[in-house]
């Protein structure tokens, strides 16, 4: 089975590095910087659990053009939301027609859009449950616990098992609306991790912060009953019960939920990179589509409303506004 990373930043490269370094057929489509590091250092992947491993810059095809896709059986697509018709318009000009495409991206709205593109092409949802950081030189690191998991499709079995033998847990789902729809609750926290600018591990054990994290997911979970939604259970605890343990006192919280704090100290979310690298925001994919969809449905979404606009002014001044508990509960609380 020949790879193709489409998109390989911090995920990208974490996945197609895994791979590579159990000898699978994989090539890298990403940026120059990333490459040149690359080039220079050899790309090497980490873990939460130990493990380290390098692969020689000579071992590693990396390709600065979609081309690349030419020939391949496979692409896990790993680009931002925000490319993702841009990425899907120069799969379809390079890639043979029988390719299965799987989208590892945030948000739920992905798929529909490749399928609208690729006519024709096999489109597979699947649902990255881990963070990963990119430490520089070549280094990326997985520093939450967790895994994949893969839509159905014949290629999927396949898939998963490389995928298991290159230390990424992955499993196949056969209702991935509900897989992505659960991870999108969890996704909620990514720009809330911006606004505080603290480490996700130091941010979530802090008790105003969850009960901000609790109002989103309590408009999401909203939204959800509204369009008969059931989210899937994410890691051991179901969406609907989020709500009720974050907003539980400190000493409590750090008892009942040991496995969802199961973590690196550095751990920061994806969007709190975006900003650190000058990248366009995926909140109009996450928070922005609960507010979105709330407005469609007339169901009132202020707390993720206010967070939306709040991280597209911490964007558009480049920096985070370093918002305490209190003054985030305080932002999305409507005045009276």
């Amino acid at each position: 089975m020949r790879i193709a990373v489409f998109g390989a930043g911090s995920i990208g490269c974490l996945i197609g590095g895994s791979l590579l370094a159990r000898g699978n057929d994989v090539v890298l489509i990403g940026r120059e910087q990333i490459g040149a590091e690359i080039a220079k250092h050899g790309l090497t992947v980490s873990d939460l659990d130990g493990r380290h491993e390098t692969v020689p810059a000579d071992q590693v095809s990396y390709s600065l053009t979609p081309d690349a896709v030419a020939g391949c059986d496979v692409i896990l697509l790993t680009v931002k939301c925000t490319d993702t018709r841009s990425a899907a318009e120069e799969i379809a000009r390079h890639a043979d027609k029988d390719t299965v495409i799987y989208s590892l991206q945030n948000g739920v709205g992905n798929t529909p859009i490749l399928r609208e593109v690729l006519k024709g092409y096999p489109v597979v949802a699947a649902m990255v449950a881990f963070n990963a950081l990119w430490m520089g030189e070549g280094r990326f690191h997985r520093a939450t616990d967790a895994g994949l998991v893969l839509g159905k499709h014949p290629a999927s079995h396949q898939l998963a098992r490389l995928l298991k033998q290159s230390h990424i847990p992955a499993t196949i789902a056969s209702d991935m609306q509900a897989v992505l729809w659960g991870k999108l609750c969890l996704n909620l926290n990514n720009a809330i991790n911006v606004l505080s600018d603290l480490p996700l591990k130091r941010q979530l054990e802090r008790r105003n912060y969850r009960r901000v994290l609790a109002s989103c997911v309590e408009e999401a979970l909203a939204v959800m009953r509204a369009k008969n939604i059931e989210p899937a259970k994410i890691g051991k605890v179901s969406p609907k019960y989020i709500p009720s343990i974050l907003n539980l006192p400190d000493p409590v919280f750090k008892l009942v939920a040991g496995s969802m704090m199961k973590m690196d100290d550095n751990a920061r979310s994806s969007m709190w990179e975006d900003l650190q690298r000058g990248r366009e925001p995926e909140i109009d994919y996450l928070n922005g589509r609960i507010a979105e969809e709330g407005d469609a449905l007339k169901i009132a979404t202020p707390a993720n409303a206010k967070i939306t606009q709040l991280v597209k002014e911490a964007f558009a001044a480049g920096k985070s506004p370093q918002m305490s508990g209190q003054e985030l509960l305080e932002a999305i609380t409507p005045q009276v």
